[in-house]
């Protein structure tokens, strides 16, 4: 196959992707469909490789080139020219052809002759028949609307930092400047700013959808809540009253929706076929890899077509954009709009240098938007020097996963390093002098007027330091549990809850966090922050004292902090590890397999796993084993590889795939083959074979079972010495009753509404009106009123609804540390009117009826549903659970058009799809 003919069948294949049907000119049929392309299409300048029909007009041309061709594809932007000037043969109309491509088989370039100063861009995938469809209605393009339709933007309610991030965005959308990066202080309103230009592109520039993207779950949550309290500046009505903003939680996008706020996680998931970790979605992407532990490249998804998205906004843009999610931006045809407090060098180069923005944290102190603050340092002996635990000692021994303690004598001197402080020794007087001094300090020198101990906010290293700090907080103040409380994931008491409180109520006073509230999080009242961990990125470590920075009038600050003295005016940084003094760095982890064991890895290196993934996710995970083990097991490790220690197997494997090196060594072998290289000649098999060499060296020890299992049975055996043997229990902290009562009242609040309103809103009819409508609920209905109940003051979302279930009725609620579900508001209305003893997860519902369904059916039938007819049946009923009933349309869904849509269903169902279908639907959901 030569590489033209190689390069046709890839474009053929993108094209069919895209919706298209090809034909040969010979075979013309324009009315096959909407969109038809028609190969070597005659012209008067020769024949054209491709011509596309739209609506049986001729609207574009795409011009093939091999794939070698590729870097060159620009010099051919005139020959695609000429072909769309050129007279069609057929054709009437001598007008140009709007729409014009250059391919290979790898990459395809755009340009729509309708906009100011056309210009090529490089895009994923072929748009669809339907867009340019579209496109051909509208009077002006996109960027034409850019460039002349922008109203002049109102100021009033708008800080001058916010006046110019829209403004100067606006300037570089009217010169079709593809990305654009908007730097605004913590506090200065970013999201606000964001928001007030989604709806001027919206309202002005006629954007069809646009795309939220952030980074975890709770930045979701908070822009979504930001959306639905926005008011326009021209308009008396809420952001969500008149856009459908949709937070994703499934692989579903609603097509109605205006705006949809995800995570670069979920999407990513929805375009590469990867399942979804649903806890990545909490996490930090500071504090873990953002690699997931099988990567895969992004394909075309015909449910998501490239032009889905006009514009992409990317919160906290530095964090999660520069490694294998960067395909999520690569996919989409759409401008790319940054927002950062914190930029760096890699921001400002992804964003070409378009900064429309510049908001310094310096200049937000100057205008009153944020607050200064001090640096108050704690320093003590074991926090500078260490200690040591000296032979036969009687301490603690303590597991770090499960906390449990054994009583035991050391066997050695054990001197341990500030830098294993609450590793491999956790000392309790250290914990507790910093506390107390803390205390003595905020008390007697920083606020000696205060009365309550202000808002603070302690950073842990671990979820382990995190509970020996809260157990000291409580006992040096003399406090119970509500003046102290950790803000984790991994928190048992409900996360957002405690955030919620820590915010506004009077207790907590102190929290204490790992990482959920070190970026993104507003906490208006806090005036203290005390760092017991370091923070080697500059970055998060800015984003980190960004909690502490924002103002907050004198009303706001007493309602939490009664004693206070006015407004908010500074805040302190405790620095007890000398997080100001030490050295900052950009650096991105070595971690790409998260998610898969340690002796996975092992194992698999040893059956020969050799790709820079395994080989670096191991060596990662050495390193970070050599930091926290004892001598002892050290030693064993190093008996069991012949010498070599942890620490060094880890590095080998790194050295191992350094490029420099790989070179050396490829020419070295080269020279004793007699054979004269530069690096410049060498070749691509050379320098595999190389690679190939230096990786099987470093990896050969794992070869031997006895090092993989050392290795395993030290990192599950590590234990932590408790250098004190009065040490505090980790206590359950439950709910407390102010959480308790307002739980109570969600729930009220959440009943009332359903009796009010049962006649207005058809989702609660459905169900007010059981059994006999029961084939009438859908998932707009379910859409409808999960908008009510949203919208002020309810508030009243699918999670904090069940939230507040598990509380009250903490029995009778399951699944309640999953992800919920739109649809899960169908269970949520069943418990609520009586219906369901339990409460389930709607799709635990919908799997246990589909059973009962499926058995009871086959039992009735003279001929039970074959294997693959019950595969359908399965796949249908996922589309039930996330969607709350099934229609021919939904065949066009990618699960469901991937495994054959429609057409696939009726040769297996026949006449009985629709009969099948709608007894699903009411069997299942009802």
């Amino acid at each position: 196959m030569t590489p033209e003919t190689k390069a046709r069948l890839l474009i053929d294949q993108k094209l069919e992707q895209a919706g298209w049907i090809i034909q040969d000119y010979r075979q013309i049929n324009l009315g096959a469909a909407l969109g038809v392309v028609v190969r070597e299409y005659p012209t008067d300048t020769g024949p054209a490789d491709y011509v596309l029909f739209v609506d049986r007009q001729a609207v574009g041309v795409i011009e093939a080139k091999k794939d070698n061709a590729g870097e060159n594809l620009t010099v051919t932007e005139t020959q695609t020219g000429r072909y769309a000037s050129a007279q069609l043969k057929w054709r009437k109309d001598s007008t140009p052809l709007r729409f014009l491509y250059e391919a290979t088989g790898q990459i395809i370039r755009f340009t729509d002759n309708a906009d100011p100063a056309p210009r090529s861009r490089e895009i994923f995938h072929f748009y669809t028949p339907q867009i340019l469809a579209e496109w051909l209605t509208q009077p002006q393009t996109l960027r034409a609307r850019l460039a002349t339709h922008m109203p002049p933007l109102p100021e009033q309610n708008l800080r001058d930092c916010q006046v110019d991030a829209v403004t100067g965005l606006e300037a570089s959308l009217a010169l079709n400047k593809p990305r654009a990066l908007v730097h605004m202080a913590t506090g200065a309103g970013k999201t606000f700013t964001a928001i007030t230009s989604v709806y001027r592109l919206l309202k002005f520039g006629g954007a069809k959808r646009i795309l939220f993207l952030v980074d975890t779950r709770n930045l979701g949550k908070q822009a979504q809540q930001e959306f639905m309290a926005y008011t326009p500046p021209d308009d008396g009505r809420k952001f969500t009253e008149l856009y459908n903003v949709q937070r994703l939680a499934s692989p579903h996008i609603d097509p109605h929706a205006q705006v949809c706020i995800s995570t670069i996680q979920r999407m990513y998931s929805i375009l590469s076929g990867e399942p979804i970790d649903e806890s990545a979605e909490d996490l930090s992407p500071n504090e873990i890899a953002q690699t997931p532990s099988q990567a895969k490249l992004v394909r075309y998804n015909a449910a998501v077509p490239v032009e889905l998205f006009d514009f992409i906004i990317i919160d906290e843009c530095h964090r999660s954009i520069y490694n294998l999610w960067k395909q999520v931006l690569d996919y989409f045809d759409a401008y790319l709009i940054g927002l950062t407090a914190t930029p760096d060098k890699r921001t400002y180069g992804f964003f070409n240098q378009n900064i429309v923005a510049e908001y310094s944290y310096e200049d937000s102190v100057a205008d009153g938007v944020n607050v200064g603050y001090d640096v108050f340092e704690i320093e003590t002996e074991v926090t500078q020097k260490g200690a040591e635990v000296k032979a036969k000692e009687w301490v603690d021994h303590r597991d770090r996963a499960t906390r449990a303690k054994r009583w035991a004598e050391t066997e050695d001197d054990t001197a341990y390093t500030s830098k294993e402080l609450d590793k491999s020794v956790v000392n309790p007087s250290q914990i507790r002098t910093v506390i107390t001094a803390m205390k003595r300090a905020v008390e007697t020198q920083i606020f000696p007027n205060r009365k309550e101990t202000p808002k603070t906010l302690i950073f842990a290293k671990t979820d382990s330091h995190a509970d020996d700090i809260i157990n000291t907080v409580r006992e040096v103040y003399g406090q119970g549990n509500a003046f102290c409380k950790k803000v984790t994931y991994k928190a048992e008491e409900d996360p957002d809850s405690v955030l919620a409180a820590f915010r506004n109520d009077f207790n907590p006073r102190i929290a204490v966090t790992v990482d959920m509230i070190a970026t993104g999080t507003d906490v208006k009242p806090l005036e203290v922050l005390l760092f017991m961990r370091d923070v080697r990125s500059r970055g998060y470590y800015e984003q980190m004292k960004g909690r502490g920075v924002r103002s907050l009038d004198a009303d706001g600050l007493q309602r939490v902090s009664g004693s206070a003295e006015g407004a908010k005016t500074h805040f302190v940084l405790i620095d007890a590890v000398g997080v100001e003094k030490s050295l900052k760095t950009e650096s991105r982890p070595l971690e790409r397999k998260p998610n898969l064991a340690l002796k996975d890895l092992l194992q698999g290196v040893a059956m020969g796993h050799r790709d820079d993934d395994t080989v670096l996710s191991l060596a990662n995970r050495l390193i970070r084993l050599a930091k926290l083990l004892d001598a002892k097991a050290q030693a064993r490790i190093e008996k069991a590889s012949g010498g070599i220690s942890t620490r060094e197997l880890g590095k080998n494997l790194i050295t191992a795939l350094d490029p420099d090196g790989i070179i050396r060594t490829a020419l070295n072998t080269a020279e004793a083959q007699g054979i004269t290289r530069s690096e410049e000649t060498l070749t691509e098999e050379e320098l595999t074979a190389a690679r190939n060499q230096r990786v099987a060296q470093a990896a050969a020890p794992f070869d031997n079972p006895a090092l993989r299992d050392e290795i395993d049975n030290a990192r599950r055996e590590r234990e932590q010495i408790i250098d004190h043997i009065n040490l505090d229990q980790v206590s359950f902290a439950g709910f407390s009753a102010q959480a308790q009562a307002q739980a109570e009242k969600t729930i009220q609040t959440f009943t009332d509404y359903l009796q009010q309103h049962q006649d207005e809103i058809a989702a609660l009819g459905f169900f007010y009106n059981q059994p006999y409508q029961r084939r009438t609920i859908t998932f707009d209905m379910i859409d409808t009123l999960h908008q009510h109940l949203g919208q002020p003051p309810m508030m009243l979302t699918t999670e904090k609804l069940w939230a507040a279930y598990a509380r009250v009725k903490e029995g009778a609620v399951k699944g309640v540390n999953r992800q919920r579900q739109l649809t899960d508001l169908v269970s949520l209305l069943r418990f609520a009117l009586g219906l369901d003893a339990e409460l389930h997860p709607f799709a635990d519902e919908v799997d246990k009826r589909f059973q009962a369904w499926a058995f009871r059916h086959n039992a009735q039938r003279a001929t039970a549903f074959s294997p693959e007819q019950m595969q359908w049946l399965r796949l249908m009923k996922d589309h039930i659970a996330s969607s709350c009933s099934i229609a021919r349309d939904d065949f066009d869904y990618a699960e469901l058009a991937g495994a054959g849509g429609l057409q696939k269903a009726w040769q297996l169902f026949g006449h009985e799809l629709d009969g099948v279908m709608d007894e699903m639907n009411r069997e299942l959901v009802a």
